[in-house]
């Protein structure tokens, strides 16, 4: 990891530079005469290489921009550099480390560790078994966790000389409000933006987020805290509502559809094919799901068998003629699944053809949707993967590891092509995609109408908070229910 702490409230430059010129003490509250915001930050785990976060964040910042073209943005992201690259605006660390994502989980070859002396050192004292425990244990509570603590006091002055000179911090999109990772991942990052934001009398706005898991007792208290003092909270879908109404909170909030259905997807791309083809093209994207290497539910033995059932069902519509692109919306995480999966593929297949199925190199949103506008359908088991399908009137057939994929896939009202990834079956995935194929049209047909229905959610949502302030904007958004 990185110990540096990349954040500096003065050294960057923001896309309106007027601001950051225009000093305010922290005890000075927000002018409330102002009727929108023109310092925003936007908050959101992206960096890590899911497009679907990317894209939640790309989305609120261009339908923010679009209505308030005045507006100074920056992020606050897990890789800076990354998110400055890909959104092309300043960006600060939202925690003291950035993890490595792509260096870690991408199956890109790596270099051979070249640790030396220091290296060899370290793996004979791990023979030495109980002694290498204890001295590990003094070694965290006498050195490793002191020197956080320091440095997470050093990070949070920095961070709050930044929020100073913030009008707005929005939380955007995606599953924001989970404990994967424990309670001191995503629950305190953002339990600590949202007590700075306040201590310095910042608007704060939780965005089109979905809740849960939220398993930690401690977790579960961060979450209802940092909820509280929001100045507006906005969900994705009913079913996280019901989570937070469950752990506590009993505030007024809004349910909205998912940042992501208002990202624009360019015009030459929509129900337009990069190649054709006499055959069906389908898109299958496996998950890391149970990879003891990377995903935090340790089952190999899971993991092995969702591949080998993807590997069948793969064969089997290959047999039917039908060509296959593998990439997914994960370009790291799911990186080393989709090479298992063409490994499987072709040695159940030894005597397929190279160009029957091929993986596509997916960078970035371009590539993403570039790649699905080519498809007839595609299988995913990621909650964007279905979104970004669906924006391009693609039918999907969804594994869900997560109960929000369900959920997106009643809401779309497409439930009979949904499975649970555990209980993944290749003779049920055969069964389902001949029911797709079937009835595709009607499918395409109700994903536009459902997508339609998301998008004017967004409209009205993004309209009432930030348009100017007039009678027909008043904040009132009838699409939304309250009080989920």
């Amino acid at each position: 990891m990185n110990d540096q702490v990349n954040i500096d409230a003065f050294a960057a430059v923001p896309v309106d530079r007027s601001w950051f010129g225009r000093q305010r003490s922290c005890a000075k509250p927000v002018d409330i005469a102002q009727p929108k915001p023109n310092r925003i930050a936007l908050l959101a785990h992206c960096g890590t290489g899911n497009l679907g976060d990317e894209a939640s964040i790309a989305a609120v910042l261009d339908n923010i921009t679009q209505r308030s073209p005045g507006v100074s943005v920056m992020g606050l992201s897990m890789d800076p550099a990354d998110t400055t690259r890909r959104l092309g605006i300043p960006c600060f660390a939202m925690r003291q480390r950035i993890f490595p994502f792509q260096r870690e989980w991408s199956s890109a070859p790596r270099f051979p560790d070249r640790a030396g002396f220091a290296g060899r050192l370290k793996a004979i004292v791990k023979k030495t078994g109980p002694l290498f425990h204890i001295a590990k244990v003094l070694r965290q509570a006498l050195i490793v966790r002191p020197v956080q603590v320091v440095r997470e006091v050093g990070f949070l002055a920095r961070a709050l000389l930044l929020v100073c000179e913030l009008d707005m911090l929005i939380i955007c999109g995606g599953g924001q409000l989970l404990d994967w990772g424990g309670p001191w991942a995503f629950p305190y990052t953002l339990f600590k933006w949202i007590v700075l934001a306040k201590c310095a009398r910042v608007k704060c706005v939780f965005l089109n987020s979905g809740a849960g898991p939220l398993d930690s007792s401690l977790s579960r208290w961060f979450v209802k805290r940092m909820l509280n003092m929001a100045d507006y909270v906005s969900l994705r879908d009913a079913a996280s509502g019901e989570l937070l109404r469950k752990i506590g909170f009993r505030g007024k909030m809004k349910v909205v559809a998912d940042a992501v259905w208002g990202f624009h997807v360019p015009d030459r791309l929509v129900s337009k094919p990069t190649e054709q083809w006499t055959e069906l093209v389908v898109g299958v994207a496996p998950m890391a799901y149970g990879d003891s290497s990377r995903h935090w539910i340790s089952d190999d033995r899971a993991y092995r068998h969702l591949i080998a059932s993807m590997a069948e069902f793969c064969c089997w519509m290959l047999t039917r003629g039908y060509r296959i692109k593998l990439f997914s919306s994960d370009i790291w995480f799911d990186s080393q699944a989709i090479l298992d999966l063409d490994a499987a593929i072709r040695q159940n297949c030894p005597t397929l053809g190279s160009d029957r199925v091929m993986r596509e190199t997916i960078t970035n949103t371009s590539d993403m949707f570039a790649a699905l506008s080519g498809l007839d359908f595609y299988v995913t088991c990621r909650f964007h993967g279905v979104v970004f399908a669906s924006l391009l009137g693609v039918p999907t057939l969804a594994l869900a590891p997560h109960p929000k994929v369900t959920t997106l896939m009643n809401d779309l009202g497409l439930s009979d092509y949904c499975v649970d990834i555990s209980q993944c079956d290749a003779d049920d995935l055969k069964f389902r995609a001949d029911r797709l194929i079937a009835n595709m049209d009607e499918i395409k047909a109700r994903i536009c109408t459902n997508a339609a229905k998301f998008q004017s959610q967004l409209n009205l949502q993004f309209d009432a908070l930030f348009l100017p302030d007039t009678d027909t904007h008043s904040g009132r958004t009838t699409c939304s229910r309250e009080g989920a």
